[in-house]
């Protein structure tokens, strides 16, 4: 098994199948992430009910498809997004992380697949559920967090979104592992707040989106840091 992988300060980026590479890893403290769920959803594929039918056809990408029971093996707390889409596979109890896209801000209808997104953390004991909505921070076709930076994933979140996942963990977690890195917004914001990170992405033209933005980040930082001495 060969894979790509690259050392940016204090962020390990690994270029393959989270799969493979998972196993292979040390001990991370946390798991902040954002699987692909519904990735092949088509709504041509669903039939349409004619009334002879006893049931309708799934639709492609819909939960029978995907298989993240994975990520629940891993001893370590998690934040998961999109989690409500594959919930028969979550543990008994966590509670919930509300993204509320819109903001006063944003103008109607530019809003990418609905109003808010949900993040699942098992952080909590007994049976409850809590709920805390994040305001704002829309990453739209055009813009991130209301600038004219566009965004480079197709379900890329706001650094600012994933900064305040991560403040969610324990403080004493230093190591951040996010195994579908996507263009790498997780591995930004980690090192925005001093956190090691390992990021895992299988397509190649992502990953190298990612690696470019976080070794962006890190340079910048250590421009003010250089400036500010």
């Amino acid at each position: 098994m060969t894979w790509r992988e690259e050392i940016i300060g204090n962020a390990r980026l690994i270029c393959a199948d989270c799969r493979d590479v998972l196993p292979t890893l040390p001990k991370v403290d946390a798991v902040v992430t954002d699987p692909p769920y519904g990735i092949d959803y088509k709504p041509q594929n669903l039939k349409k009910y004619d009334g002879t039918k006893s049931e309708w056809k799934p639709i492609q990408g819909d939960e029978s498809e995907m298989d993240f029971s994975f990520l629940f093996t891993i001893e370590a707390e998690k934040i998961i997004w999109g989690a409500e889409n594959f919930y028969s596979q979550l543990p008994h109890r966590g509670r919930w992380i509300c993204w509320n896209k819109r903001s006063p801000s944003v103008r109607p209808n530019v809003m990418p697949s609905g109003d808010i997104e949900l993040a699942w953390h098992d952080k909590t004991s007994g049976l409850y559920k809590y709920i805390n909505i994040v305001h704002g921070g829309v990453v739209n076709a055009n813009s991130i967090n209301g600038n004219n930076e566009r965004r480079s994933h197709p379900t890329e979140k706001p650094i600012s979104l994933m900064e305040f996942c991560i403040l969610q963990l324990k403080s004493q977690h230093e190591t951040i592992c996010d195994p579908f890195m996507g263009s790498g917004t997780t591995g930004v914001a980690a090192y925005n707040l001093g956190r090691r990170f390992i990021g895992i992405e299988r397509e190649p033209k992502y990953f190298d989106i990612a690696c470019k933005r976080i070794e962006d980040a890190q340079r910048q930082g250590d421009f003010f840091v250089e400036n500010a001495a």
